[in-house]
């Protein structure tokens, strides 16, 4: 396992080609899910600079803050309440152009512009959701969709 994260810069779609297999790589051999989660938070927030990259665990019924890269962030959500809650309650990936803009936002801080949520699936059901943040309006796009959506499937859950 590499520690160190090889960084590139160019269009999207090489960082991402990039960096799958050094997440791989971090994750590989290690069974502990707090550890994968920190490591790939960290990884994607090196990688791309974002303003919040973080996971939310289902428990008892509402989403509940794990590892995170950057600032303090909303500790519980309930399903269906924000971004992350109504990417659980639909089990889809939400891309968010403008925070704004969506019904029901939940500000966690108001320097957060796009937002994509990811959910995070065992057994069919979603148990978790990774929530990217960022400081740039419509800084997400179908290529974050399909590597992100790749990249937590090597989660271990």
């Amino acid at each position: 396992m590499s520690e160190d994260l090889s960084i590139v810069h160019g269009n999207k779609q090489g960082q991402y080609e990039n960096l799958l297999p050094q997440i791989k790589g971090l994750l590989d051999g290690e069974p502990d899910l707090i550890a994968n989660l920190a490591n790939m938070a960290a990884a994607l927030k090196e990688q791309f600079g974002w303003f919040w990259v973080g996971f939310y665990l289902v428990k008892n019924d509402e989403l509940v803050l794990g590892p995170f890269q950057g600032p303090v962030a909303c500790t519980r959500i309930k399903k269906g309440r924000g971004v992350c809650g109504s990417s659980w309650q639909d089990a889809k990936t939400l891309i968010v152009p403008d925070v704004e803009k969506f019904p029901g936002h939940i500000a966690c801080s108001s320097l957060s512009k796009s937002e994509i949520v990811i959910p995070l699936f065992k057994n069919n059901e979603v148990v978790g959701v990774l929530d990217v943040d960022s400081d740039i309006l419509n800084d997400f796009d179908e290529t974050d969709q399909e590597y992100l959506e790749k990249i937590v499937t090597l989660i271990n859950l």
